[in-house]
């Protein structure tokens, strides 16, 4: 065999093991990503009871309820096109709030509601690093809501 031909050979190789090794790589994390259903989303798909899914959008003003056990909270997911009840007993993030987004893990019920197992409040969009706020604090165009408190 020719030395141009080996090295053919050798760069054909190299690329089915890149391209191999890439498939295998994407076919692993597949089942790691972490995406979720907005309420829209859910109404469209039409989710199925009892399979293990993540709802997120923002927690609807005026939807939080506390029961009397003082672990279990009843609020409202909205994605401003559809929204979803949503039943949880634990602990809430510090974050958690009305009118903030969140990310729940769990599963619908029969009747549509979702109960959470864990839920991870967002942040504000408008964070900003602690040294660019101080640096923008004299210029009012660029203060935030969250500056001006």
């Amino acid at each position: 065999m020719k030395a141009k031909n080996q090295r053919l050979t050798l760069a054909i190789v190299a690329v089915v093991a890149v391209i191999g090794a890439g498939l295998l790589a994407m076919a692993a994390l597949k089942d790691q990503a972490a995406y979720f259903y907005t309420p829209g989303d859910v109404m469209r798909d039409h989710v199925q009871p009892g399979a293990a899914v993540r709802l997120g959008g923002m927690v609807q003003k005026g939807s939080l309820k506390r029961l009397a056990d003082g672990v279990t909270i009843l609020f409202v997911v909205t994605d401003n096109q559809a929204s979803v009840p949503v039943r949880f007993s634990g602990i809430v993030p510090a974050l958690f709030r009305e009118g903030s987004g969140v990310v729940a893990d769990g599963r619908f019920d029969g009747d549509g509601q979702f109960r959470a197992d864990t839920i991870l409040a967002k942040h504000d969009e408008r964070y900003m690093p602690p040294q660019v706020a101080k640096s923008l604090e004299g210029d009012s165009v660029h203060k935030s809501e969250s500056l001006k408190k």
